[in-house]
């Protein structure tokens, strides 16, 4: 059943990208698998699947250690500042610097260990008080001020959109997110590639993609109803 849900999501992917004229190779599918066993995640790894994103770092973790080792965990879900060192060793990219502090923190972490973290900034686009991001009018300063960081790299921009019925209700979100993520492009900030916008879950991301998205991160179109409930990834 995974496998066939990966496939059909692939399909819906392309089907977008077509609509637009866009090259499906421009879209990344990460695969949410916050609370799924260790078998559905092995079964779209099967599947072909090699891009996984983890709410928390505990799991992600324990994950990263039992399947295979050319699995790129995302960490999408909010972090705290406590668990930074546990995460950066697992993981390819950051979806949720949501603060400069958080950033700071991923900084001294990154150069305890020698490395560069490549992150992205979160931003709540429709300034929802029950979602962390930097507001739209705060984020070109923080990436100002982040891009300073020798260990870390700015490689774009995530959102998570607000839960609604209609996927259409979020192009405005999406929209908006794009036209400040290619803004931030054009304007050639050191230490920022503006190369990634991670947009869409499994309810919205057709329309994401239509609007610009070059990631998209799907849980249930692939794995199913999630057990926990009350969860915003995916």
């Amino acid at each position: 059943m995974v496998q066939k849900n990966l496939e059909e999501v692939r399909q819906r992917i392309e089907a977008a990208c077509r609509r637009v004229q866009r090259d499906p190779k421009e879209v990344t599918l990460v695969a949410v698998s916050k609370t799924k066993p260790i078998s559905m995640l092995q079964e779209a790894y099967d599947g072909g699947a090699r891009d996984f994103g983890e709410n928390k770092v505990q799991e992600l973790c324990e994950k990263s250690n039992l399947l295979p080792g050319d699995i790129r965990w995302h960490m999408i879900g909010h972090l705290q500042r406590n668990k930074v060192k546990q995460v950066l060793p697992h993981t390819v990219l950051i979806h949720s610097v949501d603060s400069l502090r958080l950033a700071e923190q991923i900084e001294t972490e990154a150069a305890k260990l020698g490395m560069t973290k490549d992150i992205l900034l979160e931003v709540n686009v429709a300034e929802e008080e029950s979602k962390y991001g930097f507001h739209l009018d705060e984020t070109q300063s923080a990436i100002e001020k982040i891009a300073a960081f020798p260990h870390l790299k700015i490689k774009g921009l995530m959102t998570i959109a607000p839960f609604v019925e209609n996927p259409e209700e979020n192009r405005p979100v999406f929209k908006k997110l794009y036209e400040f993520y290619v803004d931030m492009g054009r304007k050639n900030i050191d230490n920022v590639s503006m190369s990634v916008l991670s947009m869409g879950m499994t309810g919205d991301f057709e329309v994401a993609i239509e609007e610009g998205a070059t990631l998209v991160r799907v849980g249930t179109g692939i794995f199913g109803t999630r057990y926990k409930i009350g969860e915003s990834e995916g």
